[in-house]
């Protein structure tokens, strides 16, 4: 059991019991959170500077994350989350870096 908590993130077993979770490291989710906060500020941006008889843009949607479900319960990709998968760093947790 301790070699297998000890083993690189990237190994086979490691994926096997996270899922695509265990490729995510913080710098990922942190650059998933600033593409993110560009995509809204550009919304803005553009909802700020068009007409008011033009159609509102649609916002935009936030990069897929390792452990976003759906509303069924889902993970996105369409599979579920493997039983005891980690938790992946929650987009709200990684706001406080960015303001």
């Amino acid at each position: 059991m301790v070699m297998v908590r000890h083993l690189p993130t990237d190994s086979a077993v490691q994926r096997e019991i996270h899922g695509e979770a265990a490729e995510w490291s913080l710098t990922d989710h942190l650059l998933a959170a600033a593409v993110d906060h560009l995509a809204v500020a550009n919304w803005m941006f553009q909802c700020v500077n068009t007409g008011e008889d033009d159609e509102t843009p649609d916002p935009p949607k936030p990069v897929p994350r390792p452990g976003d479900t759906d509303e069924d319960g889902k993970e996105q990709d369409g599979g579920s989350a493997p039983e005891g998968a980690a938790e992946a760093v929650s987009p709200s947790a990684l706001a406080r870096f960015f303001g």
